[in-house]
């Protein structure tokens, strides 16, 4: 699959991007804005995979339904800026040279990490293990990731944005703070760098991460029975994750892919029968029903204001 849609890149990118770029004078960015476009095709594969799958659940077994989905639509602008455009394009732009810059630096000092196939040979013969291994390693890290998001007052307050949504669907999955995505995918590089995964299943890797969390996302009354729930992230699994009672410091079921972490660390709640409702009580309206630009500016207000010493923060009845 991803030498298929390597083959339609490259065809796009003869086609259409490189006299476009040099139509408009930026031809500088021609490396950049082809894996751009390496990015956008996997989105645009991640979206019709997730379409299919979590919204065919939804329309089957939904736990709420609603009069006025108007706040979904602003999940699915989300959706559509970070999986096509806008997150992948920064971070490409803000990133190239210290990206360069690191790599550079890491070989210069002889540090770069060997891959699991190297250090064990026979893996070679078997990559879908290797594969498996690193998404285990990967997803650990995301675990505790998750759970300083929870911690940390002003990193809550950047994720405060993904769990006000009261009507919570497999878009919902993308209702992130832009600062707070920008964190995650650098997190995520790193670790992927530390530990040597391969860079040709990097992408296998984020497209199985993202179809998952977007279908524990899901608006659908599905779990995965006594046994799979322990083994998968299932929507009734990561639902009580986004209940009402679960926020900040009080949060249960970190984990994004695998429950084992939360088994392991004692911050899992196995309630199989509960679809509790969703939401953060007392959030900012910002955040919770405006629009994209409404709650990137409340969530961004919100943490700074977490950073000021308690000194320089206003009163209750100074802010009256």
């Amino acid at each position: 699959m991803i030498e298929f849609l390597d083959g339609i890149r490259a065809s796009i990118h003869e086609a259409w991007l490189i006299p476009a770029l040099y139509d408009l004078g930026l031809m500088a960015w021609e490396e950049e804005a082809f894996d751009w476009l390496g990015f956008a095709l996997l989105g645009l594969v991640q979206i019709a995979v997730c379409i299919a799958l979590c919204g065919g659940l939804e329309l089957w077994r939904p736990v709420e339904r609603w009069k006025d989905s108007a706040a979904v639509r602003t999940d699915i602008l989300y959706t559509l800026l970070i999986r096509l455009g806008i997150l992948p394009l920064a971070v490409f732009v803000l990133f190239r040279p210290l990206q360069v810059w690191l790599h550079g630096t890491i070989v210069d000092f002889g540090m770069v990490p060997p891959t699991l196939e190297s250090l064990i040979p026979p893996l070679r013969d078997y990559p879908l293990i290797a594969l498996a291994i690193y998404v285990v390693v990967l997803d650990f890290g995301e675990y505790w990731r998750h759970r300083l998001q929870h911690s940390i007052p002003w990193w809550w307050e950047l994720h405060a944005v993904h769990h006000a949504q009261t009507q919570m669907t497999f878009w919902t999955d993308d209702r992130n703070h832009l600062v707070d995505d920008v964190i995650a995918a650098i997190w995520l590089g790193l670790l992927a760098l530390a530990i040597g995964v391969p860079p040709a299943q990097f992408p296998v890797i984020v497209l199985v991460t993202r179809i998952v969390e977007s279908l524990s996302h899901a608006n659908a009354r599905v779990d995965f029975g006594a046994v799979g729930e322990r083994l998968l992230v299932s929507p009734r699994f990561h639902r009580a994750h986004h209940g009402v009672l679960s926020t900040e410091a009080k949060g249960v079921n970190y984990g994004v892919l695998l429950p084992v972490w939360d088994w392991m660390f004692g911050t899992a709640d196995w309630n199989r029968r509960d679809y509790p409702a969703t939401g953060v009580p007392g959030a900012d309206a910002a955040i919770v029903s405006g629009g994209f630009l409404a709650q990137q500016v409340a969530g961004l207000r919100a943490a700074l204001a977490r950073l000021r010493p308690r000194s320089a923060r206003p009163t209750r009845e100074q802010h009256e």
